[in-house]
């Protein structure tokens, strides 16, 4: 339906206990995760745009291909080499990523989120991102200068059901900056 579902009852509860910590921040561990500089919105996965500053510059080798977010400047390595996951003890903001070429399709298959808090924190308002997220994502080239990027997001503890995104990126000739951040 176009719509992200509703966040489950311990999800929205956790959410609303998120957001009044913000509000009453007492020490940098209270403020999102963006304010901390450990991760944001456009570094994911997924790879959601914000208002400034959502550039990538997304480099391939024979056994990686590494997606370098400008915001925060993380560096995001997605395995070719036919790896399995890490085991589930193994957890990071941003999960572990392991991807396979189906044609001219990447597709990344991401696990091992750790339990962030909210993830990305509180700018993007996204909710609902812990260890039990799945998400699959495909990025194609629909032409020389226009990336298709895909995104299924399954998370059964935060989200009433599974949901799925898309957006284009177009090809940009500029430099990627350092973003530099207070960390904390």
């Amino acid at each position: 339906d176009g719509r992200i579902p509703p966040l489950t009852p311990a999800a929205a509860e956790f959410k609303r206990q998120r957001l009044e910590r913000l509000r009453k921040a007492e020490n940098p561990e209270d403020l999102g995760l963006q304010d901390q500089c450990l991760t944001f919105l456009t570094s994911g996965p997924p790879l959601l745009p914000y208002s400034y500053n959502s550039n990538y510059d997304i480099i391939q080798t024979n056994d990686t291909v590494v997606v370098h977010a400008e915001m925060i400047h993380d560096a995001r390595i997605i395995y070719l080499d036919g790896r399995p996951h890490l085991p589930s003890s193994i957890r990071s903001w941003s999960g572990a990523s392991i991807g396979r070429w189906e044609g001219n399709t990447l597709v990344v298959d991401t696990t091992n989120f750790n339990d962030g808090g909210g993830y990305y924190g509180d700018a993007g308002g996204n909710f609902g991102w812990d260890r039990n997220l799945h998400l699959v994502e495909r990025f194609s080239l629909f032409d020389a200068d226009t990336l298709l990027y895909q995104f299924e997001i399954d998370n059964p503890t935060a989200f009433t059901r599974p949901w799925k995104g898309e957006l284009t990126m177009t090809r940009a000739d500029g430099r990627i900056f350092e973003f530099a951040c207070h960390e904390g």
